[in-house]
């Protein structure tokens, strides 16, 4: 069974104060003023009533935070009553400041001030219709100070929970925003290695699969030529296995990965010669001076190519040659790849309109991918006579 805490807190608090003033009320009567010097003229003695009036007064002080508003209206009432019958001023002033104060914490500015003024009138009508008359202005004046400091001090503890709850609701709000923008980069890493692994993945593949064809052609009439097949095949196949590792090795989180750097157009000439090897005769040009490359073109412009001759050695046919040819202009890097197969007819698996058509998805789309990540420009398709290209223009900032 749950316990309202802040209501027992309440009731506690209430039988407190009703003890408290219901002492003030008994121990201060007219006989105990005149014995210390205090005006007691018109003062009533303490009788059952009054004690009654007292409790009344304190009784709403339990449900201050439930109803703090109603609690002051029904507390100043017996207040106001012990007042005009003559009880002497202030007996239940402690129970009356603390409705006050949990008016002006826990109501809005308009009500906090309503509640307010209506302490003030109360108190005055006391003072006026009552047969007790004050020492002095000063005596009222320093029971208004009261009153406001008390309800100022409600109003400051609102202020401070709302700033609080504000404190709460931003911090809140920036956790989800950090959390958003953690989804969304795990997504993009996701996509990047995705990209990373088809493109290691499809180019070894196929050139072992051209490799293994090769050697099966071959394997009876001339098994050296067939041996070194083989041995291609085993080379390729732990250059992807290194490659896969150093890609999925980030997504390990219980040992450092060993990452090696990542490929560029300075590994050109290693991939020419394989695909060489596997039998799509491939030659290199290079244009320009060539210059240092952003990590991320530099990628992106090996991916393509390594895209692209992967396409060649898959679709385009027997007797195939292909054409890498980089060149280096000032403010741009223009990447080619061109073979001279059927162009795109049907058979190589490229339709007319100039797109691979890959299982996976994430060949050519891919590349598209990358090359707009860097404001390039991408074209593929058939070449008019025959033969297929593969090409991007990437602009370098700031003379790269």
């Amino acid at each position: 069974m749950r316990i309202d805490r802040s209501g027992l807190h309440d009731t506690v608090l209430a039988g407190v104060v009703a003890a408290a003033s219901v002492a003030q009320f008994v121990l201060y009567g007219p006989a105990r003023l005149q014995a210390e010097g205090l005006p007691a003229e018109g003062v009533r003695a303490p009788d059952p009533f009054g004690v009654l009036l007292v409790v009344l007064a304190c009784a709403p002080v339990a449900v201050r935070r439930r109803w703090p508003l109603a609690a002051l209206c029904a507390g100043l009432v017996p207040e106001a009553l012990l007042d005009v019958a003559g009880y002497g001023t202030g007996v239940s002033a402690l129970s009356g400041m603390v409705l006050l104060y949990s008016v002006a914490s826990h109501r809005g500015l308009a009500v906090a001030l309503g509640a307010l003024l209506l302490a003030v009138t109360t108190y005055a009508v006391g003072a006026v219709a009552g047969p007790v008359r004050a020492s002095g202005l000063n005596e009222h004046v320093v029971f208004a100070v009261v009153l406001v400091a008390v309800w100022g001090a409600g109003r400051s503890l609102r202020l401070r929970r709302a700033y609080l709850e504000e404190l709460k609701d931003r911090a809140a709000r920036l956790e989800r925003a950090h959390a958003a923008d953690t989804r969304a980069a795990r997504a993009e890493e996701r996509s990047r290695i995705a990209r990373e692994l088809h493109d290691v993945v499809a180019h070894h593949v196929s050139v072992m699969t051209v490799q293994a064809a090769a050697a099966r052609r071959v394997l009876a009439a001339d098994p050296d030529l067939a041996r070194e097949a083989l041995s291609a095949i085993e080379h390729t196949g732990r250059l992807a296995m290194t490659e896969m590792r150093n890609i999925v090795g980030v997504l390990r989180t219980d040992a450092r990965a060993e990452l090696g750097p990542q490929p560029g157009v300075r590994d050109l000439p290693s991939l020419v010669e394989q695909m060489r090897e596997a039998g799509l005769p491939t030659s290199l040009r290079v244009e320009g001076e060539p210059v240092p490359l952003p990590a991320g073109v530099d990628l992106a412009a090996y991916r393509l190519v390594q895209e692209g001759l992967t396409n060649s050695l898959r679709h385009a046919g027997a007797g195939v040659r292909a054409v890498v040819t980089v060149r280096h202009d000032p403010g741009e890097l223009d990447v080619e790849v061109r073979d001279d197969g059927n162009g795109g007819k049907s058979g190589d698996g490229r339709d007319g309109g100039g797109e691979v058509s890959l299982p996976s998805g994430h060949g050519l789309v891919g590349i598209r991918e990358r090359v707009a990540l860097y404001g390039g420009i991408l074209s593929i398709g058939p070449l008019p006579g025959g033969g297929f290209e593969v090409r991007a223009r990437f602009p370098l900032k700031d003379g790269l």
